[in-house]
């Protein structure tokens, strides 16, 4: 993966000292001098913030193409990603209030108020009823950035767990990585979903097309994964994801389906049908309730990192449909100078 165009005075300034040896150039990380202006800066979909967090993170799984590894711990890029990470946390708390603490033995419960809702969740329905196979290319280049990566944020954990919510999560992410063959891989099955609609399934190959609402949602996944005082928050966060696949999952199979695909390219969105609808309980009883029982402190993260899940994927999927409803892509293009 090569860095993609910057998007604005802060991706300029990294990728400008990404180019170079690690140490050589200091990185301002600072934004606008118009104090006014700060809030917009690290907005939650805002492209420039958004774009260079991801590019920090990254350096801690594969990396770019003629970036020196030694820049993922350089002092300086460290400095940076702190500034980005203090502005994404204010904006994430801003978003998301925190939920009502219940207690170790209301995680459960908590958790499922939290994912269950009477609204219809409008892009499964529409991809399932209605796509295109071209909204269905948008989507998977959507989902490209997590899924060519899928587990990898929430295994930061396994380390940092011990006993029964340990094994719960190694449960989990063993189906994830596909029991260890290569082809049940949850990311090869998302490559050959993007071979099926002709999309390019390299790694990272569509990082310069995604906005940065889709960049949140990964970035969520690697603040929580990379440091230790939100393992709360990143159990709480897969918690949320494995309670909210199974149904969208089949509604997009059943999409791509209606518009003649094989069972190769849905095989990854069938997958998740069955996968999921185990890994919620082991997700919801055995991890976070297992680990809110032995540590209740931090019950609380874990109802606030499921809470940052939904929140993120709410506005995700709202930017995706308003555009589609406007007739217009939802994915990145870069604007027209004035």
């Amino acid at each position: 993966m090569r860095l993609p165009p910057p998007r604005g005075p802060i991706t300029e300034a990294l990728f400008r000292a990404l180019e170079g040896p690690p140490g050589a150039a200091r990185i301002d990380a600072a934004g606008p001098d118009d104090e006014d202006r700060q809030p917009a800066l690290f907005a939650l979909d805002d492209e420039d913030t958004q774009l260079a967090l991801f590019a920090c993170y990254e350096l801690h799984y594969q990396g770019f193409d003629g970036v020196d590894d030694r820049w993922e711990w350089d002092p300086g890029l460290l400095g940076f990603r702190a500034a980005l990470e203090e502005g994404f946390e204010r904006s994430l708390a801003a978003a998301v209030p925190r939920p009502a603490d219940p207690g170790p033995a209301g995680v459960r419960a908590a958790l499922v108020a939290l994912t269950c809702t009477d609204e219809e969740p409008l892009l499964s329905l529409f991809l399932q009823r209605e796509a295109s196979l071209e909204n269905f290319r948008e989507f998977v280049t959507h989902r490209s950035i997590y899924h060519l990566k899928e587990a990898d944020p929430h295994t930061w954990a396994i380390p940092r767990l011990s006993g029964g919510p340990k094994a719960a999560l190694v449960e989990i992410q063993s189906d994830e990585y596909g029991g260890g063959r290569r082809e049940r891989m949850h990311s090869e099955l998302f490559r050959a979903t993007m071979r099926g609609l002709g999309l390019d399934d390299a790694y990272g190959a569509h990082l310069h097309r995604v906005p940065g609402v889709t960049l949140a949602i990964s970035n969520a996944m690697s603040l929580f994964g990379l440091h230790r005082r939100w393992l709360g928050a990143l159990l709480g966060h897969l918690a949320a994801l494995e309670m909210t696949s199974s149904v969208p999952n089949r509604r997009y199979a059943t999409g791509l389906r209606r518009l003649g695909a094989g069972s190769r390219t849905v095989g990854f969105f069938d997958e998740h049908v069955v996968a999921d609808a185990v890994h919620e309980q082991i997700a919801a009883n055995d991890m976070c309730g297992g680990f809110a029982a032995a540590f209740p402190a931090y019950t609380g993260d874990i109802l606030y990192g499921a809470a940052c899940a939904t929140e993120l994927e709410r506005r995700w999927a709202e930017h995706v449909m308003g555009c589609w409803q406007r007739g217009t892509g939802s994915l990145w293009t870069e604007p027209v100078p004035a």
